[in-house]
């Protein structure tokens, strides 16, 4: 890791977002917002703490990763994630993304098959005093039909295809931000059309796969 792509704490989160978000094309103001204020130190490995602010994944145990800054920003943005917009979170990992989530939405649901995982983002995200979130171990694939329908729906690991279980839980409206593939991924935006579905494909992107009735 080369000194320029490591952004140490002492530059932290606001040279994040503006040497490797904003100088990109990511122009939601809220986006940003809560990029800046979201404090990504605290959702890697203690021994990553130096590299926090990287332009890159990280791992976070378990053979899981902490995406991208520019991923996570751009994922977020492509959901348009209104202040009264109840959201579902496929692949809690570390909480990182839920928190920028939780910044925006009024409510998150999210769902992570890896208990350690989720645990140990639980128990982050409560202590940093987020009362709008709820969790959930278990297979993602399958969405949260009691909490059903949600107004944007996230997914941060790639099925080899769309479960459809997600799809069927959106609003009239709403959207779901998704990496489908195996050996090549790419991220679609899904918008539900009453009973019909857009599908656009976007940006070639690489996620550890989804585990669960989705693979």
């Amino acid at each position: 890791m080369t000194g320029d792509q490591r952004i140490e704490n002492g530059g932290g989160r606001e040279e994040m977002v503006r040497i490797q978000i904003a100088s990109r094309d990511i122009a939601d103001v809220r986006v940003l917002a809560a990029m800046r204020k979201v404090p990504r130190e605290l959702f890697v490995r203690p021994e990553d703490h130096r590299a926090a602010f990287y332009d890159g994944p990280l791992p976070i145990g378990c053979g899981q990763t902490i995406s991208q800054p520019y991923i996570v920003a751009y994922m977020t943005e492509l959901l348009k994630i209104g202040e009264g917009d109840r959201v579902l979170e496929i692949g809690t990992g570390c909480g990182y993304q839920t928190a920028v989530l939780a910044e925006l939405a009024d409510r998150v649901h999210t769902i992570e098959i890896i208990p350690e995982l989720s645990d140990r983002a639980r128990e982050t995200l409560t202590g940093m005093g987020y009362s709008n979130i709820e969790f959930r171990t278990g297979d993602g694939s399958e969405g949260w039909p009691e909490a059903e329908p949600f107004d944007a729906i996230i997914v941060t690991a790639a099925p080899g295809q769309v479960p459809p279980a997600l799809k069927a839980q959106l609003a009239g409206g709403g959207r779901l931000v998704i990496p489908v593939g195996t050996s090549t991924q790419y991220i679609h935006r899904i918008v539900r059309r009453g009973e019909e579905f857009d599908d656009e494909g976007l940006i070639a992107v690489r996620f550890v796969p989804l585990t669960g009735g989705a693979e």
